[in-house]
């Protein structure tokens, strides 16, 4: 969104109103310019935005050096996360340097990852409006203060309410159903998500609020950037496109997708809608624009039938592996915290989604891939 000489107009009202009371106080001008920098494009929420699982090029049974291409923390005689997570890979928020907004491409001079990997709504809130901090880091509304500050925020980006929801306490369950209890668990998780749902979105809801108000405070109107509410892609898929029978332990031992043919229908075909739903909901309300990836995996999910595991024979490639982290419950390949988010591929491909919906000023639409092809191979569609 090119900056417009009304925008600059307003900016400089802004700026020279902050001056005014910063001299009234005492305080030293340096800094007090708002939105005059570079432009940026900015991410906050949690680690399906963050970067999470980006140092996995697809899933391996190799549990040594570079586990056949797919571990890019591989130094050639170590492991080494930062190569990928930079130094969050010390406070586990695991930005990693292929994260939607790294990999958005030149779609603004500065591309700035505010998320952190388990992060809830109430991280994003100001501190001052039960904002809380995390990971020794700052509520995320507060940081972003920062960078309205410093820059030209264009667009905003934003993944939360996953953590509310209990996203990964619903994964350890029905792989703990079909592991240890062989019973089900969408019956139960489908009763605690209707329990909590309401509470979140608004929560969702408040988040953007909270990024609206920052804006407002460094002098931006709200025509000024966009806020681009996103959902959450299934890492599982359905019970006929899983490439491994539900009995035996193939799906544990091989594929590490350890779930019931009826709880992957649900997490597929139920659960993701829902909260796909629920968040245009909230999109809509809040002034949003809204991209749905809730098909965005599909046919690269953990052990997809038109996906393949990496081995010494099969090369890891962003056109056949598998575009989510499996389960890896014995942690015999890096943390667990990696397990079912996007890996480096499907980090490249929600890239693309960012770039295409940056360049698509108003509507909300739906980000998919094309079979058999990388990032390049990303779609939008509308959706009404």
């Amino acid at each position: 969104m090119p900056r417009t000489p009304h925008r600059t107009v307003r900016r400089s009202l802004a700026a020279a109103a902050s001056l005014i009371g910063l001299l009234a106080a005492g305080v030293s001008p340096a800094g007090a310019a708002q939105g005059a920098g570079p432009t940026a494009v900015v991410s906050m929420g949690d680690s399906y935005i963050s970067g999470e699982a980006g140092r996995w090029q697809g899933n391996s049974l190799t549990t040594s050096g570079s586990r056949n291409g797919t571990d890019r923390a591989w130094t050639g005689s170590a492991y080494d996360p930062s190569r990928v997570y930079g130094a969050t890979a010390a406070n586990g928020c695991h930005r990693s340097d292929s994260a939607e907004v790294r990999s958005a491409g030149g779609i603004a001079s500065a591309l700035i990852n505010l998320a952190c990997s388990g992060a809830t709504t109430r991280n994003v809130f100001r501190a001052s409006n039960g904002g809380v901090a995390y990971k020794g880091e700052a509520p995320q509304a507060d940081q972003l203060a920062a960078v309205a500050a410093s820059h030209d925020v264009e667009t905003i980006v934003l993944s939360i309410g996953g953590n509310d929801l209990g996203f990964a306490d619903i994964i350890r369950s029905c792989a703990t159903d079909y592991i240890v209890w062989y019973s089900y668990c969408h019956d139960d998780q489908q009763a605690a998500v209707d329990a909590k749902i309401d509470t979140v979105m608004a929560n969702v809801g408040k988040s953007v609020d909270e990024i609206r108000a920052v804006m407002s405070g460094a002098g931006y109107a709200a025509s000024d950037y966009r806020i681009v509410l996103q959902s959450y892609p299934s890492p599982i898929p359905r019970a006929s496109e899983n490439r491994y029978g539900e009995s035996g332990w193939s799906r544990t031992n091989t594929g590490g997708c350890p779930f019931w043919n009826l709880d992957s229908d649900w997490a597929r075909d139920t659960l993701v809608p829902q909260v796909s739903q629920r968040l245009k909901g909230v999109a809509a309300s809040k002034g949003a624009q809204f991209m749905d990836l809730r098909d965005m995996l599909q046919g690269r999910e953990v052990c997809a039938k038109t996906s393949k595991l990496v081995s010494a024979t099969v090369p890891a490639s962003a056109a056949t592996s598998e575009w989510a982290r499996w389960i890896d419950p014995n942690e015999t390949q890096g943390p667990i915290q990696e397990n079912v988010h996007p890996n480096h591929y499907g980090q490249l491909a929600l890239g693309r989604c960012l770039a295409l919906i940056h360049a698509r000023p108003s509507g909300d639409f739906s980000c998919r891939n094309t079979t058999g092809t990388g990032a390049s191979g990303m779609y939008l569609t509308a959706v009404s």
